[in-house]
């Protein structure tokens, strides 16, 4: 069975930061540094729109434009887990942040992601 368990998520104000981690269980993830992983967020009435990825060997990340400079995103493979720093968050940062992977490269889109976390709200007051 494969388990993404978000945390972190929580009510901020606006220009303050958050840490968000996710960690994954389950047999597969026995060699998790072979998966990619990334992280999204939904909006209410908006799609899941991408918000970062890391490869499998932690050298490479991308992320979303509405992000980039404020948000960054790593990797431990000896706790099987991924976290998402976010800085200076503002209001419209205010979503469910989902934690997505798949073997292989990572990917900007959300069909391309096989195993998917129940998410961690965040709220950003301004």
């Amino acid at each position: 069975q494969v388990q993404l368990v978000e945390s972190g998520g929580g009510l901020v104000q606006a220009g303050g930061s958050l840490r968000l981690s996710c960690a994954a269980s389950g047999q597969i993830f026995s060699r998790f540094s072979r998966y990619a992983m990334a992280w999204f967020r939904q909006a209410p009435g908006k799609e899941r729109e991408f918000v970062a990825a890391i490869s499998y060997s932690g050298s490479r990340t991308d992320y979303g434009d509405s992000v980039k400079g404020r948000f960054a995103i790593s990797r431990d493979d000896a706790k099987n887990t991924v976290y998402l720093q976010m800085n200076s968050l503002k209001p419209e940062d205010t979503a469910v942040y989902f934690c997505a992977t798949r073997g292989g490269y990572y990917s900007d889109l959300r069909h391309r992601y096989d195993y998917w976390g129940q998410g961690t709200q965040v709220t950003v007051s301004s």
